[in-house]
C-alpha cells in the first residue's frame, strides 16, 4: 500500500476508449483460448474434490450502477450461499483445498474473461462491488460507477492482500465499510479519470508479477 495516488498514471485521452474496448475483445479472446488447458485442469479438481456446480456466480455492481452477474471459479463450499459473508477472510472455513488455492493465486477469477467478452467488463477497472456494499457508493464515491469494472487495476494489486487487513475481534463487514472501500475508492478516483491505455498496460503487468512473486515465495517455503 506504499503506492501514493499522484503516482498512478498519467492524464488518458478520449481515444483510449476505443482502444481499451478493442484490447479487452482481444485479449480476453487469447486468454481463453491460451489458458484452456488450465480452465480444464481447474474444471475437474473442483468437480473431483467437492462436486458440482464448478462456477458460481453473483450479481455485481457494473458500469453506470447496471447489475451484471459476475463469473468464477467456485472457491466455496457447494452448499454454501450468497446469505454468508460477501468478503472472503484469510482462514475462510468455507473454503476448500482447491478453493484456497484458487483464492491464494487469483485463478477463480479467470471466467471474468467471459465477461469481459459480454462487455460487462474490461480488463482493467474498479473492482466490481456486490450489492453487499452498494450503500457505500455515496458523498462522492458514486464517480467510480462511471467507469467499467475490471479484471486489473490499481486497487486490486495494492490491496491483493485484502482479507489480511481485517483486524481480529472486530466487524468485517463495518471495517470493509469504514476503512478498505474508503481507501480503494479515493484510489480509483484518483487513476481512471487520468488513465491511458499504456498505464493500464502497466498495471495488469505489475499484477502479473505480482501472482509470479508471491508463487515463487510459496515454493520457497
Amino acid at each position: 500500500m506504499s503506492t501514493t495516488i499522484d503516482q498512478l498514471s498519467p492524464r488518458s485521452s478520449a481515444g483510449d476508449m476505443s482502444l481499451r474496448r478493442s484490447i479487452d475483445i482481444l485479449s480476453a479472446g487469447v486468454a481463453g483460448i491460451v489458458l484452456a488447458p488450465v480452465f480444464l485442469i481447474l474444471a475437474a479438481a473442483i468437480w473431483l474434490e467437492s462436486g458440482r456446480p464448478i462456477l458460481y456466480s453473483q450479481l455485481r455492481l457494473g458500469q453506470n450502477g447496471t447489475v451484471f452477474r459476475i463469473y468464477k471459479f467456485r472457491k466455496f463450499r457447494a452448499d454454501c450461499d450468497d446469505r454468508g459473508s460477501p468478503l472472503t477472510m484469510e482462514h475462510d472455513d468455507r473454503l476448500t483445498r482447491i478453493g484456497r488455492v484458487l483464492a491464494a493465486f487469483k485463478l477463480d477469477e479467470l471466467p471474468q474473461f467471459w465477461n469481459v467478452l459480454r462487455g460487462d467488463m474490461s480488463i482493467v477497472g474498479p473492482r466490481p462491488e456486490s450489492l453487499a456494499f452498494a450503500d457505500c457508493f455515496a458523498n462522492g464515491f458514486e464517480k467510480i460507477l462511471e467507469h467499467k469494472p475490471g479484471l486489473f487495476g490499481p486497487c486490486q494489486v495494492i490491496f491483493r492482500h485484502e482479507s489480511k487487513l481485517f483486524p481480529a475481534g472486530s466487524s468485517v463487514q463495518d471495517f470493509y465499510r469504514e476503512v478498505v472501500f474508503p481507501a480503494k475508492a479515493k484510489i480509483d478516483l484518483a487513476y481512471y479519470p487520468r488513465r491511458t491505455a499504456a498505464s493500464d498496460i502497466g498495471w495488469v503487468v505489475r499484477a502479473g508479477c505480482a501472482i509470479v512473486a508471491q508463487s515463487m515465495a510459496r515454493k520457497d517455503r
